[in-house]
């Protein structure tokens, strides 16, 4: 059979298995492969499952142990009440009069090594609170908190998803460096965050039925929370402005972290992994400082002096049974997207000695469309149906990968086209969907019509970004 053809009758035939029955989307990815591989005229059969095998090894041997490494520190972040140390710094220098931004803007650091469901979950309790005391609406204080965790978690590694963008590139054989992939990442997260304030806050001015009210259950509250809480309801009935030092003394009532080792934790692995970058465009390569700092900025040196710091200094209080438990808690969510992870790589590898994606590309080439477009399309295409944004960027990867020199598309920009159209839409087959929709108290056909849109909206504005990038980088 003609290698296109094969691809797509694989490609339907995954979605199908994803959407319509049981099968998780680990297994689905590997018959695709599979069926790719016998359906090709281009791979003889006794090498199908050498090359599955081949592909699905090669990518657990470049992310997995980044993978696990990443949802520990994750999970130290969440459970210790670093992200809310992190908030309330944020809330100190942005001021409470943009409290939507600094839920934003919190979500927007937390995301890169918290998965963005865990982030909303550990957050939208403080989004609840500034809402009730604010008077905004949980559609605009919900919507700009869940964008922010939502960009980062698409575009900025070491998430799984721009993670497995950047090794499928690079088992093409592309030149995509992860410092770099991270550097980009942030440049485009910054204009599509800062669109999505305006944006949410109109949707929070449409719908002010979803202010929390006033009333609390004082049984979840300890009685120095409730002594504050308190005070800030006498001074907002009494018509004065609150103040950050209100906000302050909230948290200050709860056993946070500081915010050094908050933000450190948080930050170091990244800036390790950036030096490694510079390191590597300077004098310093092949120098005994330069080999240091290389090897510190290996993504999996780097997440594991962050992971220990976290279960030394982070965690230093709680009792080792504990902390292993937490770390065991962290590698049974990280089990299934490493799995899956691993057979869109074996995906990618079929794809890739079948023939299939260099066809394709060609043909695209031929027809005279622009070659931003096919990374975009697939992006979308592979989301939409299925609702995993982290399958679809590790299976869109796996089909353009092959296409990129072919295209003559930059492959960072790439790499960040399937990122971005990964995100769209957010909508009833995606978990992070309903996690959005309850714990910020709307109702689904209020959140079709604010969180989706937003979904959509954002992307095409990154999309349009990228376009113009494309024009003057090649």
């Amino acid at each position: 059979m003609n290698p296109v053809l094969a691809m797509l009758i694989g490609i339907v035939v995954m979605m199908v298995l994803v959407i319509f029955t049981r099968m998780h989307a680990c297994p689905a990815l590997i018959i695709s492969a599979v069926l790719i591989g016998v359906l090709s005229n281009s791979i003889p059969l006794s090498q199908v499952v050498s090359t599955v095998t081949g592909g699905f090894g090669s990518t657990m041997t470049s992310i997995g142990i980044v993978i696990g490494f990443g949802c520990i520190m994750g999970i130290f972040l969440e459970r210790s009440g670093a992200a809310k140390r992190m908030a309330l710094t944020i809330l100190k220098i942005v001021g409470v009069k943009r409290a939507d931004v600094v839920l934003g803007l919190t979500g927007f650091v937390v995301s890169i090594p918290v998965f963005c469901d865990s982030g909303f979950v550990i957050l939208s309790s403080l989004a609840k609170e500034f809402s009730r005391l604010t008077k905004k609406s949980m559609v605009g204080l919900g919507g700009i908190l869940a964008m922010g965790l939502y960009i980062t978690h698409f575009l900025v590694p070491p998430t799984p998803g721009p993670l497995a963008v950047v090794g499928t590139f690079q088992d093409n054989g592309l030149n995509v460096d992860l410092g770099m992939f991270i550097i980009y990442g942030l440049l485009l997260s910054i204009p599509v965050f800062i669109f999505a304030v305006p944006l949410f806050r109109w949707f929070g001015s449409k719908h002010p039925e979803f202010i929390v009210p006033s009333e609390i259950d004082r049984s979840k509250y300890t009685e120095a929370q409730l002594a504050v809480l308190d005070r800030i309801e006498a001074k907002t009935k009494a018509g004065k402005e609150l103040e950050n030092s209100d906000f302050e003394e909230l948290l200050s009532t709860e056993k946070l972290p500081g915010a050094g080792i908050s933000f450190t934790m948080l930050l170091l692995p990244v800036l390790l992994i950036l030096m490694n970058t510079i390191v590597s465009q300077t004098s310093l390569v092949g120098t005994l400082p330069g080999d240091i700092l290389t090897f510190l900025g290996q993504p999996i040196i780097a997440l594991f002096i962050s992971l220990c710091l976290g279960a030394f200094v982070l965690a230093r209080d709680l009792d080792n049974k504990t902390v292993v438990d937490m770390m065991n808690d962290a590698l049974k969510d990280a089990g299934p997207i490493v799995y899956i992870t691993a057979a869109g790589g074996a995906l990618g590898a079929v794809v890739n000695a079948s023939g299939a994606a260099g066809i394709i590309a060609d043909w695209l080439v031929a027809t005279g469309i622009p070659g931003i477009a096919v990374p975009l399309l697939i992006g979308t295409i592979m989301r939409f149906p299925q609702g995993s944004g982290t399958t679809a960027m590790i299976t869109g990867s796996a089909i353009v990968g092959p296409m990129v020199a072919t295209l003559g598309v930059n492959p960072y920009i790439a790499g960040l086209a399937i990122c971005m159209t990964a995100m769209c839409p957010s909508y009833l087959n995606d978990s992070y969907f309903h996690v959005v929709t309850n714990f910020s108290g709307m109702d689904i056909k209020t959140s079709l019509k604010t969180w989706s849109i937003g979904s959509i909206l954002v992307p095409i504005v990154g999309s349009i970004i990228l376009i113009i990038a494309s024009i003057f980088i090649h």
